[in-house]
């Protein structure tokens, strides 16, 4: 029985012999620097795993425990940092409740509180990461005897936003000199905001007028290859010499954010309404549909996952798919 410092952590750190059923000691960050309050949790854990051992009283289990066994089980996760920023705003209602006490009215009121302000998918993706980690409390460690219903909203994949070719001049004419540059790049790629930002002439070929997104970077979690078209390469071209690592800078320092207050004047100055940066991906997707490329094309140049993904875009090239029925008229024309 122990409390202990470690070197990868602030905390204080907690470890008790094995009682019947366990194989090994348990080792817990006690979740504090102060070492009175460690010491009062050592003794808490102590005592509730006395009762357990000699009384046969179930451990009781709180949102912090879950959360710090998802993250440590979790570590190997792309998407890890998001877990970590999911957890912070759940623990704000959560904190400090034993998970027995998270019920369905609570998760209810939660997925309310969450919706405010942002699309059904958003809270999406924060319901699901708390039903997986009550799932697991139930089923892998035991934690819970059952777990409390979780319901996803509806999400429609009807909001496709993308600029006309006038509105595109317009809002170009509006820009700063970077953003105009990373917007372009953006339509003539169909790259996603942060692997624009975060591009690096590492990742650029420009005798061979190709990049790649390494699969810790891409979305889908899979290396993604981009040739490059000549409006992508005059951006690039542009650039060359600016800066030793990094694409797209601003006064020398790498761009980090592009939805700023200088984005948000030019949309207002152009005219332009209802449009989001990532929207610049949508205005890919939908121009390359109008200009006849098909599916599995357009999936593998925008690096969606699932053909289904593309499909969202088919509505907007009807003359396409016209030309491709008109193919059976000579065939046809017999039996006319």
């Amino acid at each position: 029985m122990s409390l202990y410092r470690r070197k990868d952590s602030p905390f204080w750190w907690v470890k008790l012999p094995a009682i019947e059923g366990e194989l090994k000691p348990v080792q817990l960050s006690s979740g504090t620097a102060n070492r009175r309050d460690a010491q009062r949790y050592h003794d808490k854990l102590l005592a509730d795993r006395w009762k357990q051992d000699k009384l046969g009283t179930k451990p009781r289990y709180t949102w912090e425990d879950a959360t710090e066994k998802w993250l440590q089980e979790s570590s190997h996760k792309r998407t890890l940092a998001m877990d970590v920023a999911i957890f912070a705003w759940f623990t704000r209602y959560l904190g400090g409740k034993e998970l027995s006490e998270i019920t369905r009215p609570m998760i209810d009121e939660l997925k309310a509180r969450r919706g405010k302000g942002v699309s059904a998918a958003t809270v999406n993706r924060y319901m699901a990461l708390l039903r997986a980690v009550l799932r697991r409390a139930c089923f892998d460690w035991e934690w819970l005897d059952r777990v409390p219903k979780i319901s996803m909203m509806r999400v429609t994949n009807e909001r496709i936003r993308s600029l006309s070719q006038a509105e595109y001049l317009r809002l170009l004419d509006q820009l700063p000199g970077h953003l105009r540059d990373m917007a372009v790049f953006s339509v003539a790629t169909g790259l996603r905001k942060s692997n624009v930002t975060r591009l690096q002439w590492s990742q650029v070929s420009l005798e061979r007028m190709h990049l790649w997104i390494p699969a810790d970077q891409h979305k889908n979690g899979k290396a993604h290859s981009v040739p490059l078209n000549c409006a992508a390469m005059e951006v690039l071209l542009r650039r060359s010499g600016d800066h030793p690592t990094h694409v797209f800078v601003y006064e020398g320092n790498p761009i980090g954010q592009v939805n700023t207050k200088a984005w948000r004047a030019a949309l207002e100055r152009a005219g332009i309404k209802n449009f989001r940066w990532h929207d610049l991906r949508h205005t890919f997707a939908t121009w390359h549909r109008e200009a006849g490329t098909p599916t599995h094309e357009l999936q593998m140049l925008g690096g969606w996952k699932s053909a289904s993904m593309v499909e969202r875009y088919a509505h907007v090239a009807p003359q396409g798919l016209q030309a491709a029925a008109s193919r059976l008229d000579n065939l046809m024309a017999v039996t006319r």
